[in-house]
C-alpha cells in the first residue's frame, strides 16, 4: 500500500490501472481473500472481482512482461494443480504451479489460485 491508498482493494484497483491499464471502471469487486504470505516475506491481500469487456490493456514494461486470460474452469479442475519443490538458498521451498498451454503460474500467483480454489470448494 502506499499512503494516499486508503485500503487495500484501493491499492489493487491503483496497481491494476497503473501496471497493465485496466481501468477500475471495467471490475465488479467480489472481495478479498485471506492475506498470503510469499517465501520472500511479502504479504499480500488478495482482491477478487470480475473484469467487465471490452476493455484495452496498456502494459507497464518494466512491470509486467505479459498478459493472458485462462478460465477459471482451469484452476478449479485438481488435474491441474502441481505441488512442486525446488532448492533455493540451501532450503528446499515448496511452491503450487498450474501450467496452462504455454504458460507457467507458479509462485505466489498460484498459491493464492489455491486460496480461491478452498474457499470456492467450501460452498
Amino acid at each position: 500500500m502506499e499512503e494516499a491508498d486508503d485500503s487495500p482493494v484501493e491499492t489493487a484497483l491503483r496497481e491494476t490501472e497503473e501496471e497493465i491499464g485496466l481501468d477500475r471502471s471495467h471490475v465488479e469487486l467480489l472481495g478479498s481473500l485471506p492475506d498470503y504470505f510469499t517465501g520472500t516475506g511479502f504479504r499480500v491481500t488478495p482482491v477478487v472481482g470480475v473484469v467487465h469487456p471490452p476493455f484495452d490493456l496498456h502494459l507497464d514494461a518494466f512491470e509486467v512482461a505479459e498478459a493472458f486470460e485462462v478460465p477459471l474452469t482451469h484452476f478449479l479442475d485438481p488435474a491441474n494443480h502441481q505441488r512442486l519443490s525446488r532448492e533455493f538458498e540451501g532450503r528446499t521451498r515448496h511452491f503450487y504451479a498450474m501450467p496452462y498451454h504455454d504458460h507457467f503460474i507458479w509462485g505466489a500467483t498460484a498459491g493464492i489460485i489455491m486460496s480461491l480454489y478452498r474457499l470456492l470448494q467450501d460452498d
